[in-house]
Protein backbone atom coordinates (compact mmCIF):
# COMPACT_ATOMS: atom_id res chain seq x y z
CA UNK A 1 0.00 0.00 0.00
CA UNK A 2 2.77 2.57 1.20
CA UNK A 3 4.63 2.05 -2.70
CA UNK A 4 1.05 2.48 -4.31
CA UNK A 5 0.85 5.56 -2.39
CA UNK A 6 4.57 6.81 -3.08
CA UNK A 7 3.97 6.03 -7.10
CA UNK A 8 0.94 8.14 -6.72
CA UNK A 9 2.50 11.12 -5.22
CA UNK A 10 5.62 10.48 -8.37
CA UNK A 11 2.87 10.68 -10.72
CA UNK A 12 0.90 13.40 -9.16
CA UNK A 13 4.18 15.68 -8.96
CA UNK A 14 5.18 15.06 -12.72
CA UNK A 15 1.54 14.81 -14.07
CA UNK A 16 1.86 16.97 -17.15
CA UNK A 17 -0.70 20.43 -17.01
CA UNK A 18 -1.94 19.90 -20.40
CA UNK A 19 -4.14 17.37 -19.38
CA UNK A 20 -7.84 17.99 -19.34
CA UNK A 21 -10.46 17.16 -16.79
CA UNK A 22 -13.39 14.99 -16.22
CA UNK A 23 -15.79 13.30 -13.18
CA UNK A 24 -13.16 10.93 -11.81
CA UNK A 25 -15.52 9.82 -8.43
CA UNK A 26 -19.23 10.43 -7.14
CA UNK A 27 -19.60 10.44 -3.61
CA UNK A 28 -22.54 10.32 -1.03
CA UNK A 29 -21.98 13.29 1.33
CA UNK A 30 -23.08 13.05 5.02
CA UNK A 31 -24.84 16.11 7.10
CA UNK A 32 -22.19 16.47 8.78
CA UNK A 33 -19.77 17.18 5.56
CA UNK A 34 -18.25 13.72 5.31
CA UNK A 35 -18.10 11.42 2.27
CA UNK A 36 -19.43 8.04 2.94
CA UNK A 37 -20.42 4.65 1.38
CA UNK A 38 -19.13 3.26 -1.59
CA UNK A 39 -18.03 5.48 -4.52
CA UNK A 40 -19.39 5.62 -7.97
CA UNK A 41 -18.23 6.64 -11.12
CA UNK A 42 -19.08 7.99 -15.23
CA UNK A 43 -20.15 5.51 -17.79
CA UNK A 44 -17.56 3.55 -19.73
CA UNK A 45 -14.92 4.60 -16.67
CA UNK A 46 -11.44 3.79 -17.23
CA UNK A 47 -9.55 3.49 -13.97
CA UNK A 48 -6.08 5.04 -13.83
CA UNK A 49 -4.63 1.93 -12.67
CA UNK A 50 -6.40 0.21 -15.55
CA UNK A 51 -4.14 -1.08 -18.68
CA UNK A 52 -4.39 1.33 -21.67
CA UNK A 53 -5.53 4.06 -19.63
CA UNK A 54 -4.31 7.80 -21.19
CA UNK A 55 -6.29 11.39 -20.69
CA UNK A 56 -7.91 10.59 -24.36
CA UNK A 57 -9.34 7.51 -22.96
CA UNK A 58 -11.65 10.11 -20.95
CA UNK A 59 -11.31 13.60 -22.03
CA UNK A 60 -14.36 14.52 -24.19
CA UNK A 61 -13.84 18.37 -25.94
CA UNK A 62 -16.82 20.11 -27.65
CA UNK A 63 -15.94 21.23 -30.24
CA UNK A 64 -13.80 18.34 -31.23
CA UNK A 65 -10.08 19.21 -32.19
CA UNK A 66 -10.58 18.52 -35.24
CA UNK A 67 -13.10 21.24 -36.27
CA UNK A 68 -11.47 23.99 -38.44
CA UNK A 69 -14.12 27.01 -36.75
CA UNK A 70 -13.02 26.57 -33.35
CA UNK A 71 -15.76 29.01 -32.20
CA UNK A 72 -18.46 26.77 -33.56
CA UNK A 73 -20.77 24.35 -31.68
CA UNK A 74 -23.09 22.44 -34.30
CA UNK A 75 -26.54 21.68 -33.14
CA UNK A 76 -25.34 17.67 -33.76
CA UNK A 77 -22.32 18.00 -31.42
CA UNK A 78 -23.19 15.13 -28.42
CA UNK A 79 -23.65 15.87 -24.71
CA UNK A 80 -21.19 12.17 -24.23
CA UNK A 81 -18.33 10.73 -25.35
CA UNK A 82 -18.82 7.89 -28.02
CA UNK A 83 -18.40 5.52 -24.91
CA UNK A 84 -20.57 7.15 -22.54
CA UNK A 85 -23.52 7.22 -24.80
CA UNK A 86 -25.43 4.65 -23.07
CA UNK A 87 -25.35 3.36 -20.11
CA UNK A 88 -23.11 1.31 -19.33
CA UNK A 89 -20.28 1.16 -16.65
CA UNK A 90 -17.08 -0.69 -17.02
CA UNK A 91 -15.40 -3.51 -15.09
CA UNK A 92 -14.67 -1.92 -11.23
CA UNK A 93 -16.43 0.71 -12.12
CA UNK A 94 -20.01 0.49 -10.59
CA UNK A 95 -22.84 3.21 -10.31
CA UNK A 96 -23.11 5.31 -7.04
CA UNK A 97 -26.01 4.16 -5.17
CA UNK A 98 -27.60 7.41 -2.94
CA UNK A 99 -31.05 7.89 -1.65
CA UNK A 100 -33.28 10.69 -3.59
CA UNK A 101 -32.29 14.05 -1.71
CA UNK A 102 -28.79 12.68 -1.35
CA UNK A 103 -26.05 15.61 -1.47
CA UNK A 104 -23.38 14.09 -3.42
CA UNK A 105 -19.69 15.46 -4.41
CA UNK A 106 -18.17 15.00 -8.15
CA UNK A 107 -14.67 15.35 -7.81
CA UNK A 108 -11.83 15.97 -10.59
CA UNK A 109 -8.51 16.93 -11.03
CA UNK A 110 -7.58 20.64 -11.78
CA UNK A 111 -4.58 19.65 -13.75
CA UNK A 112 -2.79 23.18 -13.68
CA UNK A 113 -5.99 25.31 -15.18
CA UNK A 114 -6.66 26.72 -11.54
CA UNK A 115 -2.94 26.28 -10.18
CA UNK A 116 -1.44 27.83 -13.18
CA UNK A 117 -3.34 29.85 -15.04
CA UNK A 118 -0.69 31.72 -16.94
CA UNK A 119 -0.01 28.79 -19.17
CA UNK A 120 -3.81 29.45 -20.40
CA UNK A 121 -4.07 32.74 -22.31
CA UNK A 122 -7.45 34.51 -22.13
CA UNK A 123 -9.51 32.05 -19.72
CA UNK A 124 -11.71 33.24 -17.76
CA UNK A 125 -10.58 34.36 -13.70
CA UNK A 126 -12.35 31.78 -12.14
CA UNK A 127 -11.01 28.82 -14.70
CA UNK A 128 -14.31 28.35 -16.13
CA UNK A 129 -18.50 27.08 -14.19
CA UNK A 130 -18.97 23.49 -14.41
CA UNK A 131 -22.59 22.78 -14.92
CA UNK A 132 -24.74 19.38 -13.74
CA UNK A 133 -27.71 18.39 -15.40
CA UNK A 134 -29.80 16.18 -14.06
CA UNK A 135 -32.90 13.61 -15.46
CA UNK A 136 -34.35 10.67 -15.45
CA UNK A 137 -35.35 10.60 -19.26
CA UNK A 138 -31.77 10.20 -20.77
CA UNK A 139 -31.54 10.29 -24.72
CA UNK A 140 -28.53 7.81 -26.75
CA UNK A 141 -27.26 10.57 -28.69
CA UNK A 142 -28.23 13.29 -26.57
CA UNK A 143 -27.71 16.62 -28.46
CA UNK A 144 -25.40 19.22 -26.12
CA UNK A 145 -27.47 22.25 -27.17
CA UNK A 146 -30.60 20.33 -26.16
CA UNK A 147 -29.63 20.58 -22.54
CA UNK A 148 -26.79 22.89 -22.19
CA UNK A 149 -27.87 26.70 -22.14
CA UNK A 150 -31.33 25.17 -22.17
CA UNK A 151 -32.60 22.98 -19.06
CA UNK A 152 -32.93 25.19 -16.20
CA UNK A 153 -33.35 24.90 -12.42
CA UNK A 154 -36.96 24.79 -12.34
CA UNK A 155 -37.52 22.29 -15.23
CA UNK A 156 -39.09 24.47 -17.82
CA UNK A 157 -36.51 25.13 -20.00
CA UNK A 158 -35.74 22.93 -23.53
CA UNK A 159 -38.03 20.11 -24.08
CA UNK A 160 -38.57 20.00 -20.13
CA UNK A 161 -37.10 16.66 -19.42
CA UNK A 162 -34.29 18.14 -17.59
CA UNK A 163 -32.87 20.19 -14.89
CA UNK A 164 -29.92 22.31 -14.41
CA UNK A 165 -29.09 21.31 -10.70
CA UNK A 166 -25.87 22.96 -10.11
CA UNK A 167 -23.53 26.21 -11.73
CA UNK A 168 -20.42 26.56 -9.66
CA UNK A 169 -16.67 27.70 -10.51
CA UNK A 170 -14.39 25.39 -11.42
CA UNK A 171 -11.84 26.18 -8.81
CA UNK A 172 -13.71 25.80 -5.98
CA UNK A 173 -11.43 27.70 -3.32
CA UNK A 174 -9.61 24.45 -1.81
CA UNK A 175 -7.88 22.55 -4.96
CA UNK A 176 -4.17 22.03 -6.50
CA UNK A 177 -2.13 20.43 -8.20
CA UNK A 178 1.28 20.02 -6.59
CA UNK A 179 3.40 22.19 -8.47
CA UNK A 180 5.89 25.58 -8.06
CA UNK A 181 3.43 27.98 -8.82
CA UNK A 182 2.27 30.60 -6.24
CA UNK A 183 -1.19 29.74 -5.52
CA UNK A 184 -0.78 25.66 -5.28
CA UNK A 185 2.53 26.57 -2.73
CA UNK A 186 -0.21 28.83 -0.48
CA UNK A 187 -3.07 26.32 -0.69
CA UNK A 188 -0.63 23.54 -0.52
CA UNK A 189 0.25 25.28 2.89
CA UNK A 190 -3.40 26.51 3.63
CA UNK A 191 -5.12 23.04 3.06
CA UNK A 192 -2.92 19.83 3.78
CA UNK A 193 -3.91 16.83 3.80
CA UNK A 194 -2.06 13.27 3.94
CA UNK A 195 -1.39 11.83 0.34
CA UNK A 196 -3.37 9.39 -0.59
CA UNK A 197 -3.90 6.12 -3.20
CA UNK A 198 -6.21 8.06 -5.19
CA UNK A 199 -5.13 11.85 -5.46
CA UNK A 200 -1.25 11.70 -4.45
CA UNK A 201 -0.06 14.43 -2.85
CA UNK A 202 -2.82 16.53 -4.74
CA UNK A 203 -6.11 17.96 -3.85
CA UNK A 204 -9.20 17.47 -6.25
CA UNK A 205 -11.66 20.08 -6.88
CA UNK A 206 -15.19 18.88 -6.36
CA UNK A 207 -18.50 20.16 -7.59
CA UNK A 208 -21.25 19.35 -4.00
CA UNK A 209 -24.87 18.88 -5.92
CA UNK A 210 -28.36 17.53 -4.51
CA UNK A 211 -30.07 15.29 -6.05
CA UNK A 212 -33.73 15.96 -6.32
CA UNK A 213 -35.57 14.75 -3.24
CA UNK A 214 -38.90 13.17 -5.90
CA UNK A 215 -35.55 11.16 -7.95
CA UNK A 216 -37.77 7.76 -8.57
CA UNK A 217 -36.20 5.19 -6.19
CA UNK A 218 -35.33 1.89 -8.52
CA UNK A 219 -33.95 3.51 -11.25
CA UNK A 220 -30.55 5.36 -12.46
CA UNK A 221 -30.85 8.78 -12.54
CA UNK A 222 -28.70 10.51 -15.22
CA UNK A 223 -26.35 13.57 -14.55
CA UNK A 224 -24.40 15.88 -17.13
CA UNK A 225 -21.38 17.46 -16.40
CA UNK A 226 -20.26 20.23 -18.14
CA UNK A 227 -17.56 22.38 -18.34
CA UNK A 228 -17.20 25.48 -19.99
CA UNK A 229 -13.94 27.24 -20.54
CA UNK A 230 -13.64 29.34 -23.52
CA UNK A 231 -10.77 31.56 -24.57
CA UNK A 232 -11.71 35.29 -24.65
CA UNK A 233 -11.10 37.00 -28.30
CA UNK A 234 -7.80 39.46 -28.80
CA UNK A 235 -5.72 37.31 -26.22
CA UNK A 236 -4.08 34.12 -27.45
CA UNK A 237 -2.39 34.92 -31.48
CA UNK A 238 -3.58 31.50 -31.97
CA UNK A 239 -7.54 32.06 -31.55
CA UNK A 240 -7.76 35.92 -32.48
CA UNK A 241 -11.54 35.52 -32.51
CA UNK A 242 -11.49 33.64 -29.21
CA UNK A 243 -11.85 29.76 -28.40
CA UNK A 244 -15.01 28.07 -27.53
CA UNK A 245 -13.62 24.74 -25.15
CA UNK A 246 -16.39 22.93 -23.52
CA UNK A 247 -15.70 19.26 -22.03
CA UNK A 248 -18.75 17.02 -20.46
CA UNK A 249 -18.67 13.87 -18.52
CA UNK A 250 -22.26 11.90 -18.46
CA UNK A 251 -22.58 9.21 -15.67
CA UNK A 252 -25.61 8.06 -13.74
CA UNK A 253 -26.54 7.05 -9.75
CA UNK A 254 -28.96 4.54 -9.01
CA UNK A 255 -31.31 5.70 -6.43
CA UNK A 256 -32.20 3.58 -3.87
CA UNK A 257 -35.15 3.73 -1.15
CA UNK A 258 -33.08 2.30 1.64
CA UNK A 259 -30.67 5.12 4.14
CA UNK A 260 -27.65 5.41 3.78
CA UNK A 261 -25.91 4.64 6.94
CA UNK A 262 -24.13 7.96 8.55
CA UNK A 263 -21.17 8.60 9.28
CA UNK A 264 -21.89 11.02 12.13
CA UNK A 265 -25.47 12.23 13.49
CA UNK A 266 -24.04 15.69 13.91
CA UNK A 267 -26.16 17.20 11.09
CA UNK A 268 -23.62 20.75 11.49
CA UNK A 269 -20.80 20.99 9.06
CA UNK A 270 -17.87 19.18 10.81
CA UNK A 271 -14.94 21.83 10.96
CA UNK A 272 -11.32 20.42 10.53
CA UNK A 273 -12.10 17.05 8.90
CA UNK A 274 -10.16 15.23 6.67
CA UNK A 275 -9.96 16.94 3.57
CA UNK A 276 -9.40 13.80 1.14
CA UNK A 277 -12.79 12.96 2.32
CA UNK A 278 -14.70 16.48 2.79
CA UNK A 279 -16.99 18.95 1.05
CA UNK A 280 -16.73 22.37 0.36
CA UNK A 281 -18.04 24.02 2.87
CA UNK A 282 -19.58 27.26 0.78
CA UNK A 283 -21.38 24.89 -1.71
CA UNK A 284 -22.22 22.33 1.00
CA UNK A 285 -23.79 25.10 2.97
CA UNK A 286 -26.24 26.29 -0.32
CA UNK A 287 -27.17 22.89 -1.46
CA UNK A 288 -30.96 23.05 -2.00
CA UNK A 289 -30.85 27.21 -2.80
CA UNK A 290 -31.98 27.84 -6.66
CA UNK A 291 -29.23 27.82 -9.45
CA UNK A 292 -28.99 31.85 -10.35
CA UNK A 293 -27.63 32.79 -13.34
CA UNK A 294 -24.34 34.44 -13.89
CA UNK A 295 -22.29 36.13 -16.01
CA UNK A 296 -18.76 34.07 -17.28
CA UNK A 297 -15.66 36.37 -17.68
CA UNK A 298 -14.71 35.21 -21.19
CA UNK A 299 -15.59 35.36 -24.48
CA UNK A 300 -19.44 34.86 -25.05
CA UNK A 301 -20.83 32.32 -27.40
CA UNK A 302 -24.39 32.74 -28.43
CA UNK A 303 -26.95 30.46 -30.20
CA UNK A 304 -27.02 31.15 -34.17
CA UNK A 305 -30.56 32.34 -35.56
CA UNK A 306 -29.71 30.21 -38.32
CA UNK A 307 -30.30 26.04 -37.82
CA UNK A 308 -27.97 25.10 -40.81
CA UNK A 309 -24.72 27.48 -39.60
CA UNK A 310 -22.81 27.68 -36.34
CA UNK A 311 -25.12 27.31 -33.82
CA UNK A 312 -22.27 29.39 -30.94
CA UNK A 313 -20.54 31.94 -32.37
CA UNK A 314 -18.33 34.48 -30.65
CA UNK A 315 -19.84 37.56 -29.78
CA UNK A 316 -18.38 40.97 -31.90
CA UNK A 317 -17.43 43.87 -29.26
CA UNK A 318 -15.01 45.60 -27.79
CA UNK A 319 -12.36 43.63 -25.92
CA UNK A 320 -11.76 44.82 -22.38
CA UNK A 321 -9.26 44.02 -19.84
CA UNK A 322 -10.64 42.81 -16.17
CA UNK A 323 -8.12 42.55 -13.65
CA UNK A 324 -9.31 39.96 -10.33
CA UNK A 325 -7.86 39.68 -7.08
CA UNK A 326 -6.65 36.10 -6.87
CA UNK A 327 -8.60 34.96 -3.27
CA UNK A 328 -5.58 32.40 -2.08
CA UNK A 329 -2.86 34.69 -3.00
CA UNK A 330 -4.11 38.33 -3.67
CA UNK A 331 -2.41 38.57 -6.62
CA UNK A 332 -3.73 40.51 -9.26
CA UNK A 333 -4.32 38.24 -12.72
CA UNK A 334 -5.07 40.23 -15.64
CA UNK A 335 -7.74 38.53 -18.07
CA UNK A 336 -9.35 39.79 -21.27
CA UNK A 337 -12.67 39.57 -21.97
CA UNK A 338 -15.64 40.74 -24.25
CA UNK A 339 -18.52 42.25 -22.57
CA UNK A 340 -21.24 40.26 -22.32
Amino acid sequence: MMLVIILAVFFALYAPTVAHSWIEELTVIAPNGTFIGTPGYPRGNYLRSTAGYSDTTMTYLIPPSSRANVTQILPTDKMCKDTQQEAKQSDGSPRLQANAGAAIALRFQENGHVTLPQNQPGKPANRGFVYVYGTTQPKTGENFLDVHGTWNADGTGGDGRGVLLSKQNFDDGRCYQVNSGKISETRQAKYTHTASQLMGADLWCQQDIQLPSNAPSGKPYTLYWVWDWPTAAGVDPTYPNGKAETYTTCMDVDVVATVNKQAATNDDYEVDQDLNKAAIPSQFDTLGTPVTSQSQAGTTFTRSASPSSSSLSATAGRVQTVTVTDWETSTSLVYMSQPT
